[in-house]
C-alpha cells in the first residue's frame, strides 16, 4: 500500500509530461487535417480535371460524328463503327455491337472490338429474333434502356456472355418518330455497372445513329429517284435518236429495269395478236437462250402469258420453280431449269388495252420485287409501248422529245437550286451558329439577315500581350498559338448559340439577340465569358510554360445596334453597328487578364444570377461620359 502511495505521490512530475503530450498530439493533428484538406482538394481537382477531359472527349466524338454524318451522308458502316468505338472507348467497355431492327428480326450493322468467338457466332447466326428475355427482347418490348450489372445472373444468358465473356451490359435503342429501328449495346467482362452519365452518352450517340440512318435513306430515295429520272431520260432519248428501230431501245430498257431492280436476266417480247416472239434479251444464260433459239410457243392456259393474253397487266411470282412443274409448261420449266430463275415479274405491253407484248425480269433467287421496283418496271413497260407506238407515230416522238428535254431542264434547275442552297448554308455558317443557319436556310428566307435595328448585348475579347507577342515569336507560332485559340473559344460561341460578328487575329466579336431572339441575351453573354474564361485558362497556363506572358479579357455590353449583311457578291459579313459594338471593345481594352468588365445596363439584367465587383469609372473613347464597369466574379 505504501508503494502504491509512494508512486502516487511521485507522480506529479509525470502528470506534467503528459499534460503536455496533447500539444504535440494537437499539433500533429492539425498538421494531418491540413495534410487530408489539401489531398481533399487535390481529388477535388483532380476529379474536375477529369470530368473537364470526359466533356471534352464526349465533345469531340460527338463533333466527329456529326461531320461524318455531313461529309459522308451514304457511308453508314463508317459513320457505325465510329459511334460503336467511341461509345466504347469513352464508356471504358470491353466491345460492343449495333443492330439494325426491321420491324422483326435484328441484322448485325457493326462492332468494335468484339471477341473472334462471339464474332463467328454472329455471323453464323445472321439476321435473328431476339430470344425472350435478353436485353434486344426488352428493347422490342419497352422501347427503354436495358441495363444488366452481371449478364452472368441472368435467368437467359445471351450470346455475349456465352461466347464473349461479357458481365456488364447496357443495351440502348434507336427510335425513329417511337419507332425501333436498332440499337447499341456495349459490353464489360468484369462486374462493373455503367454511370448514368455513359448510359447517357451512348443515348446520345444512338440519336446520332438515327440520324444517320434518316439521312442516307433521303440521299438513297434522292440517289434513286435520280437514277429512275435519269434512266427515263436516257430511254427517251433513244427512243427519238431511233425512231424506227425498237432493238436498242428495249436492250436499253432492259439493262436499266435489270440494274435498278436487282434483278438477273429479262426478255422483251412482242405479241402479234397470235404469238409471242422474242425482240430483246439481257443477261440471258446461254443454255436458255439455246432454247429460245427454237421460238416462241403459243401462250397455253394458266401460263404468264395466257394471263395477260386474259387481260391482267401484271404478274409478280415467288415461286416459279413449284409452279414450273404444277403447270406443266415447258417454257417456265425451261426458265427454272436452264436460267436458274426464281422469281418473275411480267408486265403487260398495252396500248389503248390492245396487247402488244410483255417485259419480263427475273432474279435467281426467291425474293419478291418491292412495290417501288414494280412500279419503275411498270413505268418501263410503258416507255416500250411508247417505242412500239413511235415507229409508227413521228409525231408523238416529237412530243416525247419536247417531254425530254422538259424534264433534263427540271433536272438542272433542281440540281442548281441544290448547289445555291449548299453555297447559301455555307455562308451562313461562317457567322452563325449551325442550328441558326439551320433555321434560315429551313424559312426559306434570309429576310433576317436584311438590315435593320435590335436591342442586342455584345461581348468582345481578345487577348493580353498578343501585340508583343506576335512581334517577337516566329509567325508559325503566333499562326498555332491563334488556332488552340479559336478552337477554344469557337465550340463555346456555337455552343451558346452566339452570331459570329467578326474576328480580327486575337479580337473576336459576338452578339446575342440576332438574328435568332434569345431569353435574357446579357446573361446568356455572361455565361459564355465566364466558359471562356474557364476554357482559356488552362491555354494561358500552357502558353505560360513555352514562355509567352498572356493573358484573356472581355468586355460585354448591351443596348441598341443596326445589324445586317455588308460586302459584296461572293464575300458578305454580319455586320453589328452602333454604340453598343464600341462600349463592348472599349471595355474588353480596359479589362485585366482575366476580367470580365460589364456595362450597368448588362450588370441590371444578370445581377440576380452573377456575383459582380465594382471597378471604378472609365472614361471610354467614342463615349462623351465616364461609364461605371462591373468585373463578373462569378455565378451565384
Amino acid at each position: 500500500m505504501k508503494r502504491r502511495s509512494r508512486a502516487g505521490a511521485g507522480s506529479v512530475k509525470p502528470r506534467r509530461r503528459k499534460a503536455a503530450a496533447p500539444k504535440r498530439s494537437n499539433a500533429s493533428n492539425a498538421a494531418r487535417k491540413r495534410g487530408a484538406s489539401i489531398a481533399g482538394q487535390e481529388t477535388v481537382v483532380a476529379r474536375l480535371t477529369r470530368e473537364r477531359d470526359e466533356a471534352l472527349l464526349r465533345e469531340t466524338a460527338n463533333s466527329e460524328i456529326l461531320r461524318l454524318i455531313s461529309s459522308s451522308p451514304g457511308d453508314l458502316e463508317l459513320v457505325f463503327r465510329t459511334i460503336l468505338e467511341d461509345a466504347t472507348r469513352i464508356c471504358n467497355a470491353n466491345f460492343g455491337n449495333l443492330f439494325r431492327f426491321d420491324g422483326e428480326k435484328f441484322y448485325p450493322a457493326a462492332q468494335f472490338n468484339t471477341p473472334t468467338a462471339l464474332l463467328e457466332a454472329l455471323t453464323r447466326r445472321g439476321p435473328f429474333k431476339p430470344t425472350p428475355g435478353i436485353s434486344l427482347d426488352h428493347v422490342i418490348r419497352t422501347k427503354q434502356v436495358f441495363h444488366s450489372a452481371d449478364m452472368a445472373a441472368e435467368h437467359v444468358p445471351g450470346f455475349s456472355t456465352k461466347f464473349g465473356g461479357a458481365r456488364s451490359q447496357v443495351t440502348v435503342p434507336m427510335l425513329k418518330d417511337d419507332a425501333l429501328i436498332g440499337a447499341i449495346v456495349i459490353y464489360r467482362q468484369e462486374v462493373r455497372p455503367f454511370a448514368d452519365k455513359q448510359i447517357e452518352l451512348v443515348k446520345n450517340f444512338a440519336a446520332q445513329a438515327v440520324i444517320a440512318i434518316e439521312n442516307a435513306r433521303l440521299l438513297n430515295e434522292l440517289r434513286e429517284s435520280l437514277e429512275q429520272q435519269t434512266a427515263t431520260a436516257d430511254v427517251l432519248r433513244i427512243i427519238s435518236s431511233s425512231p424506227g428501230d425498237l432493238e436498242p431501245v428495249f436492250v436499253t430498257i432492259l439493262d436499266k429495269a435489270l440494274h435498278l431492280c436487282e434483278a438477273a436476266f429479262g426478255f422483251v417480247t412482242t405479241y402479234d395478236g397470235e404469238r409471242f416472239q422474242r425482240t430483246a434479251q439481257r443477261g440471258v444464260p446461254d443454255a436458255l437462250a439455246a432454247y429460245f433459239q427454237k421460238g416462241m410457243d403459243q401462250p397455253r392456259p394458266g401460263d404468264a402469258h395466257w394471263r395477260l393474253v386474259e387481260g391482267e397487266e401484271l404478274i409478280h411470282s415467288n415461286q416459279m420453280d413449284e409452279d414450273a412443274y404444277r403447270l406443266g409448261n415447258p417454257l417456265r420449266r425451261a426458265v427454272v431449269d436452264l436460267g436458274g430463275a426464281r422469281t418473275a415479274l411480267v408486265v403487260a405491253l398495252r396500248k389503248n388495252k390492245v396487247l402488244l407484248g410483255a417485259l419480263t425480269v427475273y432474279r435467281k433467287e426467291v425474293r419478291p420485287f418491292a412495290d417501288q421496283q414494280v412500279s419503275l418496271v411498270q413505268n418501263f413497260a410503258a416507255q416500250a409501248v411508247i417505242a412500239i407506238e413511235n415507229a409508227r407515230l413521228l409525231s408523238e416522238l416529237r412530243q416525247r422529245t419536247e417531254e425530254v428535254v422538259k424534264l433534263n431542264q427540271q433536272l438542272e434547275a433542281r440540281v442548281a437550286d441544290q448547289v445555291g442552297e449548299i453555297e447559301r448554308m455555307g455562308r451562313l455558317r461562317r457567322f452563325l451558329p449551325p442550328q441558326v443557319a439551320d433555321l434560315i436556310v429551313a424559312s426559306g428566307t434570309e429576310k433576317q439577315l436584311e438590315s435593320h435595328r435590335r436591342e442586342i448585348t455584345a461581348l468582345f475579347c481578345d487577348l493580353r500581350g498578343f501585340t508583343g507577342f506576335s512581334e517577337s515569336a516566329d509567325p508559325e507560332d503566333v499562326m498555332s498559338l491563334l488556332r488552340q485559340y479559336h478552337e477554344a473559344i469557337g465550340k463555346i460561341i456555337i455552343k451558346y448559340s452566339g452570331t459570329l460578328e467578326r474576328y480580327a487575329g486575337d479580337g473576336v466579336m459576338v452578339v446575342f439577340n440576332d438574328p435568332v431572339p434569345v431569353d435574357n441575351p446579357a446573361l446568356q453573354a455572361v455565361r459564355m465569358a465566364l466558359d471562356m474564361r474557364a476554357a482559356l485558362s488552362a491555354l494561358i497556363e500552357k502558353w505560360r510554360r513555352l514562355g509567352h506572358d498572356l493573358g484573356f479579357g472581355i468586355g460585354i455590353a448591351h443596348g441598341y445596334a443596326t445589324l445586317g449583311t455588308i460586302g459584296f457578291e461572293g464575300r458578305f459579313d454580319y455586320a453589328a453597328i452602333g454604340t453598343v459594338s464600341n462600349v463592348a471593345s472599349r471595355l474588353c481594352d480596359e479589362a485585366k487578364p482575366g476580367q470580365i468588365l460589364v456595362s450597368p445596363r448588362v450588370l441590371m439584367a444578370v445581377e440576380d444570377a452573377v456575383a459582380v465587383e465594382p471597378v471604378g469609372d472609365f472614361a471610354l473613347k467614342g463615349i462623351s461620359r465616364p461609364l461605371a464597369a462591373y468585373n463578373v466574379i462569378g455565378g451565384k
